[in-house]
């Protein structure tokens, strides 16, 4: 997408299934992104080039999802004065909650937002980042509120029929 504003890096391409969760938030909301393959283990030059080189490029938020060893949000966060936003994978021994853990017990002074595991989690941190960038942009905040009353009134919606079948 032309001029980016999100950065999502995946540690692996089977990543990829989960976090077009992210990608699709991010499009509904019309913020532009880009998306890269780049290991913290197996590719840390690439992933310190894209890191370093983001906020030049405009980049404001960076969304990192990893599994099991996680240590790619916390490598990027420590390379970026930009807010990072971690997305554990399901996966490995332990399903994802090794990925979790290593990514909520980041050292003091290096913050990274971290989500659920797994799907919830990476639609939650395109949902996140738009909230943050709807800081500095009114019609952002605007679409986001939208947003949250369809929920509601979705809720509102099925909670009507629930009371119609109920009285049946």
């Amino acid at each position: 997408m032309s001029n980016p504003t999100v950065l999502i890096l995946m540690g692996s391409d089977s990543d990829l299934t989960t976090m077009e969760e992210t990608a699709r938030v991010l499009t509904e909301f019309g913020v532009p992104y880009e998306m890269h393959v780049s290991s913290a283990h197996r590719s840390p030059a690439k992933t310190s080039k894209l890191t370093r080189e983001a906020e030049g490029r405009g980049i404001q938020v960076i969304i990192a999802a990893a599994g099991m060893a996680a240590h790619l949000a916390g490598v990027v966060a420590a390379e970026t004065p930009l807010p990072v936003i971690a997305v554990p994978m399901p996966g490995g021994a332990l399903n994802g909650v090794d990925a979790l853990y290593a990514m909520v017990q980041m050292p003091g002074g290096m913050p990274v937002a971290t989500m659920a595991i797994g799907k919830a989690g990476a639609k939650n941190a395109g949902l996140l980042a738009v909230q943050m960038l709807s800081l500095s942009s009114p019609e952002l905040r605007a679409k986001f509120v939208a947003y949250k009353t369809r929920m509601a009134e979705e809720v509102e919606e099925k909670d009507r029929a629930l009371q119609a079948a109920l009285r049946k």
